[in-house]
């Protein structure tokens, strides 16, 4: 709260640098803005980022600082018997200390107590000393960029480089994220597969990660083949693609040739609602509605239906992303130059005609590209498969068995207290690494596609 407060209270002063930085401009040239070099807006833009980047970068700093030093002050202050304990002893003393000075609770021992008031104290000296320095701070960069404000001078450009510098940062960060998340995700992998082997994992059918976490401990030595999660992830994604592709695809036909402009303003966004739906609530629309209702159907025809079947879990997962199909189809089909359709009427064919081999061809590649963007969604998701095909790894092609995903299996293996040097924990990684190697797969192929066969048009 002290930290919003503090914010709150820059981001006042900073747009009150921009007001007078602008007033200062407008002064100087007289009231007459032609006479100035920039217009009035990037003189209040050029103080108003000097009065608010550096007290801005000095709170960063703080925050980035003020839990190495509050652990070192308050673990220091600790009479000497506590501090001689062993790291994971004090680490737990620690966090007990937290515990007591930001929640109240009460102290296992007076010394934790007294640390915790020491811990208070401390951290609200810094805040104050902090908030103090980026406040003067802001407020001698505001004086110095306004007493630097005059007719001639080129506001725009500076104003133009600091935001093209935080641009260059924003995606530099992007990149490193990426990079990062990759580099964690290989690193794990590469220590799962120095107890299993990549040829087991990868061709294996046997899934049952249950192992003993302990020479002394009952339980399962392992089978970690992967082939029944990813047949099971294909066969939830084909089902919801059969379901998706062409229902999408044929809302997309009708909304941008046959639909009126009216009816077209009001269908479009109902649809474009179902993307924005949590995945959680299909979840529980497969789990209560769909799988139940095909269970019934099934028994009154006398088919065996598993209650989580991986039909119901398509279905519902294929309704979720019909609008990442008909959006984007109906995107490409928009873009069509409409010389071409009139081309094929002159020709004499007909409407349908002209769709089927005319504008389909023409938007055909950018269609694909959706398709695959969709199946990337289909592959990559969790709650509906959690909620509605179950956790059985069956090795199976029948869509009224229960399935489970690799997804899912992500998620079950890295639920409650694990140990992150067990086989058990690290197949979560090696899983989430062939899912992203997939799922870029996808992205690139579809997008290789758009770009090699789009058709350009004058």
């Amino acid at each position: 709260m002290q930290l919003l407060t503090l914010m709150v209270v820059l981001l006042l002063l900073t747009a009150f640098g921009y007001r007078l930085g602008r007033s200062r401009a407008l002064a100087t040239a007289s009231g007459n803005p032609r006479l100035l070099h920039s217009l009035p807006s990037y003189h209040g833009y050029y103080v108003a980022l000097w009065c608010g980047l550096p007290a801005l970068v000095l709170i960063a700093g703080w925050l980035a600082l003020e839990p190495a030093l509050l652990h070192w002050m308050v673990m220091s202050s600790l009479p000497v018997d506590l501090q001689g304990m062993a790291d994971e002893r004090l680490a737990l003393i620690y966090n007990e200390v937290r515990n007591v000075a930001r929640y109240g609770h009460t102290p296992s021992i007076p010394a934790v107590g007294e640390a915790a008031q020491h811990y208070n104290a401390v951290r609200h000296t810094m805040f104050i000393s902090v908030a103090l320095g980026a406040l003067a701070l802001a407020v001698a960069a505001l004086a110095y960029a306004h007493r630097r404000i005059h007719a001639d001078m080129r506001a725009r450009n500076q104003v133009e480089a600091t935001v093209k510098v935080f641009l260059v940062l924003a995606s530099t960060m992007a990149i490193f994220t990426t990079v990062g998340i990759v580099m964690s995700l290989l690193f794990e992998s590469l220590l799962f597969f120095r107890h299993v082997s990549l040829i087991e994992f990868l061709f294996g059918t046997q899934w049952s990660p249950q192992i003993a976490m302990r020479a002394d401990q009952v339980g399962s030595s392992g089978a970690f083949g992967a082939v029944p999660l990813f047949a099971g992830t294909l066969l939830i994604s084909g089902i919801a693609m059969a379901v998706a592709v062409p229902l999408g695809l044929l809302s997309a036909i009708y909304m941008s040739e046959y639909a009126a402009p009216k009816f077209r303003s009001v269908v479009k966004p109902l649809l474009e609602v179902l993307a924005g739906i949590p995945t959680v609530v299909y979840g529980f629309f497969a789990a209560l509605t769909v799988a139940p209702f095909i269970r019934d159907v099934g028994s009154s025809l006398g088919l065996s239906v598993a209650s989580e079947s991986a039909l119901a879990a398509g279905l519902v997962m294929g309704i979720m992303i019909i609008p990442f199909v008909s959006s984007l189809s109906d995107d490409v089909i928009n873009a069509v130059p409409q010389s071409l359709r009139e081309g094929a009427f002159g020709l004499g064919a007909t409407k349908s005609e002209t769709i089927r081999q005319v504008v389909i061809p023409a938007a055909l590649p950018g269609i694909i590209g959706g398709v695959l963007l969709a199946a990337s969604r289909a592959i990559g998701e969790t709650m509906i498969v959690v909620m509605a095909a179950g956790l059985a790894a069956n090795l199976t092609a029948n869509p009224l068995e229960a399935v489970t995903t690799v997804t899912t299996q992500i998620v079950t293996l890295l639920v409650g207290d694990q140990e992150f040097d067990s086989p058990k924990t690290l197949a979560a990684f090696a899983l989430g690494l062939v899912l992203f190697t997939v799922t870029l797969a996808l992205n690139v192929v579809a997008l290789h596609i758009v770009n090699k066969y789009r058709e350009k048009y004058d």
